[in-house]
């Protein structure tokens, strides 16, 4: 097991950039709509229509997508308090724990959002004329990201090495 996961590794850390990469870049577009949003309702007296769907849809990718790197990273706030109180087998047994179950929602995520696309598939976005279906797309990819992350972090708990891919910056003097 050790072996698979240390080829599949970097295939996993260039989806993580990639998913960060994305999610960064879906900010920048939205603020940039929102920005437009805002020049034309002040300064052309003219809202455009597709703005307020459009930053929504791409929030929804840069929230799931960014909270898939979190947990590949392990960022999240958590309360540790009791985690740091306890043992080293106590705590592996918690981190599992949490892995399997944060897996098992990502899991859930996607499961539950297919389900969704394809029950309002032929509903329309109104204003831009997409399928209904297309706004849990970020659902899905995010729960399938959660879950293959959670996944990795669960076996490397298990066999005991938490490996990371985490670039620290540091201030050099």
């Amino acid at each position: 097991m050790r072996h698979f996961m240390s080829s599949v590794r970097p295939g996993l850390a260039m989806l993580n950039r990639l998913a960060l990469y994305l999610a960064g870049f879906g900010i920048i577009v939205m603020t940039l709509i929102i920005g437009w949003q805002v020049f034309g309702r002040y300064v052309l007296n003219d809202t455009p229509s597709w703005s307020e769907p459009l930053s929504l849809h791409l929030m929804s990718w840069f929230i799931l997508l960014g909270a898939a790197v979190g947990v590949r990273e392990s960022v999240h706030l958590g309360l540790d308090l009791v985690h740091h109180m306890v043992s080293p087998t106590i705590q592996k047994i918690m981190d599992q724990v949490s892995l399997g179950l944060i897996t098992l929602f990502g899991i859930a995520m996607v499961y539950y959002a297919t389900l969704l696309a394809m029950g309002t598939w032929s509903a329309r976005i109104p204003v831009l004329g997409w399928p209904g279906g297309v706004d849990f797309f970020p659902m899905i990819a995010g729960g399938a990201l959660i879950a293959l992350f959670a996944a990795e972090r669960f076996i490397d708990v298990s066999l005991g090495q938490e490996v990371t891919d985490v670039v620290v910056l540091t201030e050099v003097a």
